[in-house]
Order: structure tokens, then sequence, then C-alpha cells
């Protein structure tokens, strides 16, 4: 029984020998092979003698031998599978691929350089600013409050608009800058999140001028089809007008999109109840007034920042 055992043993073993070497050291090879990955000292070494043009000097500044440069130059070749320099004279010429590579180098190792300038300080490239806006935000308060750096052209904006959860979520991440919206999130006074207010905007009543010959807001609000918001703090302060004054108002519509409110009321659905900066061009052109009736409500418009090390330099200018 033992020695049927010992039979089965090494049949097995001779099999499994037998199944590596046939089957999986092959892909193994060609994994390793990719796993091979590109060495940036050697990297670096080929940038150092392409830009000197002599193996010589590049090695005495680079306090190396000049046969150890050379051997670390040969290594990188036998990687890429192109030779990177011809022979003239004394003196180095670079090859077609090789002028490939250098400008892959100088574009790796020149950004690089601006990374550690950035952290020190030292740096004058801009990242990209990543803003995030909740979706039923204005989009005239956007544009007035990435004005200032939309105008310098030097720095390119990524503006992404979602619900207030998600856009969290992306600034805890530090996959946004910034996000915009009208009320400071439930959590922004912890360590995570700054609210900064950095707006006020007077919420009117808005509308084809005919439809505004009122003598009181009561009879404004009675009698004309009205373009709300839905949940909000514009929506509070509107139904706690219509509860002071008694009012039973006829409701045209109610909107969570703020450009939605703009078409409605430019093709005179109603009047809407908003702020002045949602319809501001509607009103330049002449398009729609404001009622002369103050409402007593105001839109609160707000930026907030995770904590952070290294902030985006142009927020010094919008916050």
């Amino acid at each position: 029984m033992r020695d049927q055992l010992e039979n089965i043993k090494y049949i097995f073993s001779e099999f499994s020998f037998y199944y590596l070497e046939r089957f999986c050291k092959p892909h193994l090879a060609e994994s390793q092979k990719h796993m091979d990955t590109l060495n940036y000292r050697h990297l670096r070494y080929f940038r150092e003698v392409a830009h000197e043009g002599n193996l010589t000097r590049t090695a005495a500044k680079l306090n190396l031998s000049q046969s150890a440069l050379s051997t670390q130059i040969k290594t990188l070749e036998e990687r890429l599978g192109h030779v990177l320099f011809d022979r003239v004279s004394r003196e180095l010429a670079i090859t077609e691929v090789g002028r490939i590579v250098l400008d892959y180098a100088d574009r790796i190792f020149g950004t690089g350089e601006e990374l550690v300038a950035q952290l020190e300080g030292r740096g004058n490239v801009n990242w990209p600013l990543r803003v995030g806006a909740i979706s039923t935000l204005s989009r005239n308060f956007q544009l007035q409050f990435l004005k200032p750096v939309l105008e310098e052209q030097t720095t390119e904006v990524i503006l992404k608009s979602g619900g207030e959860e998600t856009l969290l979520a992306s600034l805890k991440s530090l996959a946004l800058d910034v996000m915009l919206t009208t009320q400071p999130p439930r959590n922004s006074g912890t360590a995570e999140f700054t609210a900064h207010l950095i707006a006020e905007q007077t919420v009117g009543a808005h509308g084809n001028p005919a439809r505004l010959k009122h003598k009181t807001l009561e009879e404004l609000l009675r009698n004309e089809p009205l373009i709300v918001p839905t949940e909000s703090s514009i929506r509070t302060g509107f139904d706690s007008l219509i509860a002071r004054l008694g009012v039973q108002p006829k409701i045209a519509a109610e909107v969570d999109d703020m450009a939605m409110v703009r078409l409605l009321t430019r093709e005179d659905f109603g009047v809407a109840i908003a702020p002045n900066v949602v319809l501001a061009d509607e009103i330049a052109a002449g398009l729609v007034e404001t009622s002369q009736f103050d409402l007593a409500i105001v839109e609160t418009f707000y930026a907030v920042v995770a904590r952070r090390a290294f902030p985006h330099p142009a927020l010094d200018d919008l916050l």
C-alpha cells in the first residue's frame, strides 16, 4: 500500500513539474517582460548626456565614471530596443529615436521640477481649478464667481454640477477644490470643511411689466401665476411671506432649476420669485422687470472648501 502511495506521489510530482514547465513558465516569462518597467535613473542619465553631447563631460558632472555612465545608457537602449546615440568623431549624435526619447524625458523631468517648485511655493504653473456647483444654482451667479479667474485666462476651470452629497464627497476626496451652494452644509463647522459666505442676493418678483402693475404686494401674489422654487431657503421665505399676508397664491410652476425659471419667465408664463442675479440678463435687455415690492427674502451663496495644506492658489482671489 505504501509503495502504491509513493508511486502516486512520484507520478503527481512529475506531472506537476511538466505542467509548470509546459504551460505556466512561458506565461510567467511574458508577464515578467511586461513588469520590466522603465528605469528613470537611466532616463535621467540619457537626458544629461543628450543635452551635454559628450559622455566624458557628463560623467564628470554627475560624478560617475565614464564606463559606468556608458553602461547605464546601454542598458536603457536595450530596454527600449533602439540605439539612442551615434558616435561622430569624439562627440555623440542623437538618433531619431533618441530625439523622441529626449522630448519625453524633458517633459517628464520638467514636470517633476515644476512639482517641487510648486510645493516649495516657487511655482508659477497653475493646475486646473475644479469647481462643483449644486445643480439648481444660478448660472449667472456661477459666472460672476468665476469671472476673475476666467478673465485672467491662466487657469483652466473644470466645472461640475450635481447634488450636495455627491459634491461634498468629491470635495472630501480632493477631486474638487471648491463647491458652490446656497446654504452651508450641515457638517461645514467640522474640521473637514469651511463654508465662506461670498454673496447675498435680494429675492424679488420678476416678470412681464404688464403683470407687475398691481397696487399692493398682496394683490400681485393673489392674482398673478407664480413661478416658485421647490425646497430651498427662498421657498421657506416665500411660504412665510404668504402666511403673514394671508394670501392663497396661484402657483403656475414649482421649479428647482434656475435656468428653467429664466425660460418660463422670459416666455411670460408667470411672475418668478427668484434672486435678481438669476434674471440679470433679461432685466438688462428689458425683457423682464422687477416688482417695486420688497419681499424681505434674501438668498445666500456659499463657497465650501476642504481643509487642505495646499489649496488652489486661484482661490485667494475668489474667496
